[in-house]
């Protein structure tokens, strides 16, 4: 028996003609009712009575019928969802992002993988530090990653987004907040607040390479690990910040936001996963999320 049997079968008890149930398969008649014969053979009952008029399903016709409808669905269900995981539209991702992408990107995210992948399930993970982030990849914990490079990790493929100008995060009342643009050496005589360097934050040596850089010997008064925490910090008046433009969505009460200027720095941010993992579904929501990032930066400019 194969399924071309159970099909035969099935299209002859639809019709209950041999002629229509073969013109049905798209086969000759007596090879049709050949098969349905060695069918009945090899269960040992008939599943039809057959007169010169007409052609009846017998009782164990009737409940064989039934059982060969669901072997059937579940065969062509079978099918479609191989066909459905080949291309990559079911499945399971994790997604994690540094703080920056938390509030600019992670809401167009959500929306737009479910728009476009709706057979995957996603969760989201945010305010991860870019050591955190590779530490989740490697172990399995995240699928994708929205991180900040350098990362020096050859397990890791990472492939570029887009990059974010940083800008300086001050207190209403900070004497730097009445100009409209800050310069790395204003920020000689002021309190900093920052991300941790216990925790091995990418932007905590961006910042401090760039006022090195620049000659200033920085003055931290706190670190942080997450992006929120460092701006609610700095609407408390605890000091200055220089962190990615995209933060700037947190529009906190008491924060002004300033470009940083001279010089003009930006940050990369990346889309990172194991190179090991070519499943499908993870492929497509990479294409995907490098459009919406795509997308969300020509809309804003």
């Amino acid at each position: 028996m194969d399924l071309r049997h159970l099909r035969y079968f099935v299209a002859v008890a639809e019709e209950l003609h041999f002629g229509r149930a073969a013109e049905r398969l798209n086969m000759a008649q007596p090879p049709l009712s050949q098969a349905i014969r060695r069918l009945e053979s090899e269960l040992g009952v008939d599943l039809l009575h057959r007169t010169t008029r007409k052609v009846d399903l017998t009782d164990a016709g009737r409940g064989y019928l039934a059982r060969a409808r669901r072997i059937l669905g579940e065969v062509d269900e079978a099918a479609h969802e191989a066909r459905r995981v080949a291309a990559g539209a079911v499945g399971h991702l994790a997604l994690g992002c540094v703080g920056s992408a938390t509030y600019s990107l992670l809401p167009a995210l959500s929306r737009g993988l479910r728009r476009e992948l709706p057979g995957v399930d996603f969760s989201f993970r945010g305010e991860m530090l870019v050591p955190d982030q590779a530490a989740a990849l490697r172990a399995g914990e995240i699928d994708v990653a929205l991180l900040r490079p350098p990362i020096a990790d050859l397990s890791l493929t990472v492939l570029p987004l887009r990059r974010d100008r940083l800008v300086v995060a001050l207190p209403d009342d900070h004497p730097l907040a009445a100009l409209r643009q800050v310069e790395v050496a204003d920020l000689a005589d002021a309190d900093l607040i920052v991300h941790s360097a216990d925790r091995r934050s990418v932007m905590y040596d961006v910042v401090l390479g760039l006022l090195r850089d620049a000659g200033v010997e920085p003055r931290i008064r706190h670190e942080v690990g997450e992006t929120s925490t460092l701006v609610t910090l700095v609407a408390g008046g605890l000091g200055a910040a220089v962190v990615p433009e995209p933060v700037t969505v947190l529009a906190l009460d008491g924060v002004t936001f300033r470009p940083l200027v001279r010089p003009a720095v930006d940050v990369e941010l990346a889309i990172a996963h194991r190179t090991d993992r070519t499943e499908p579904h993870l492929a497509r929501a990479v294409t995907v999320i490098q459009q919406i990032v795509r997308d969300a930066r020509h809309g804003a400019s």
